[in-house]
């Protein structure tokens, strides 16, 4: 009886908080925009980091360049329509009747 209250009890609490009609947040933009910040405070660690030596420069010029951005790939297979090169059903062979 005490995990029916319980349940209940914890179902109501989500309903309270996720209440039907609101709108959430994009998750992709929200994503996206996280990622920016996080890009730029990493890049703004790597340039104040002093270099003496070529092998240090070069670790930063390699650390910038995986800092970008790779470009989208297009639209993605499942988005495009299927080809069905077959009826289906199959007609039925002359045979059959």
């Amino acid at each position: 009886m005490f995990a029916v209250v319980r349940s209940v009890f914890w179902l109501t609490l989500a309903y309270m908080v996720i209440k039907p009609g609101v709108d959430l947040p994009d998750a992709g933009a929200l994503s996206a925009q996280a990622m920016a910040a996080g890009s730029r405070v990493v890049a703004e660690q790597i340039q104040n980091i002093e270099c003496d030596s070529f092998q240090c420069v070069g670790g930063k010029a390699i650390a910038a360049a995986a800092l970008q951005p790779s470009p989208s790939a297009g639209t993605p297979m499942h988005e495009q329509p299927a080809i069905n090169l077959a009826p289906i059903p199959r007609p039925r062979p002359d045979r059959a009747g």
